[in-house]
């Protein structure tokens, strides 16, 4: 039903943010919606999924047509639905997926939350060799600066981040391990540990 959504983004909360048009603010489901953390109070164009299930209906965002394109190839696959392809898409290596997918590598694929080694084989199965139209191209890159931040500051954003991943699917004994890690690093941005903790779980 809905293509894409302009409006006002008006919160950023660890599994969704809002946007606001025509004074009606949105509920969008995203991979990783600090990316947009530069945008708070801005206009921004999200292209969206509406899922409508027997008992509830909800919106799912993205940064480009070609992420929703994987997004709709993604909820084909018998065994995932909307949040797990959520969650497949927050990882912003889709070229790393796409060549797991066409050399069959299973394991990599179980790496995602909620992805065993039956749904890896199936998503296999359903998309080697029908990725090609997509361009990997359009996939890459990030709307938020990374930005060196104070340490109250950092101590948020890394807890947002953690939280962020928990609303991906994670589980609580992997999402420990990456958040050892990331106190370690040069305080950053909550997108910068969201995309580190993502890399570092697909190790």
């Amino acid at each position: 039903m809905y293509e894409y959504i302009k409006g006002v983004l008006t919160h950023i909360y660890p599994g969704y943010l809002v946007v606001e048009a025509y004074g009606v603010g949105y509920h969008i489901l995203m991979a990783n919606p600090f990316r947009y953390t530069d945008y708070h109070s801005k206009e921004v164009m999200i292209y969206l999924y509406q899922n409508v299930s027997q008992d509830d209906m909800r919106l799912f965002g993205f940064k480009s047509h070609e992420e929703k394109g994987l997004f709709l190839k993604l909820i084909n696959v018998s065994g995932i639905g909307p949040k797990s392809a959520l969650a497949i898409l927050a990882n912003e290596d889709h070229m790393g997926l796409i060549q797991a997918i066409e050399h069959e590598d299973i394991k990599f694929l179980q790496k995602f939350p909620g992805v065993g080694k039956k749904t890896a084989s199936q998503i296999v199965l359903d998309l080697k060799g029908k990725l090609g139209e997509l361009s990997v191209d359009n996939f890459t890159g990030q709307l938020s600066e990374d930005l060196r931040i104070d340490s109250e500051q950092s101590n948020l954003s890394l807890q947002e981040a953690i939280e962020a991943l928990y609303a991906l699917g994670y589980a609580k004994r992997e999402v420990n391990k990456v958040e050892k890690i990331l106190e370690e690093l040069e305080r950053t941005t909550t997108d910068a540990y969201i995309r580190e903790g993502l890399r570092l779980l697909m190790k």
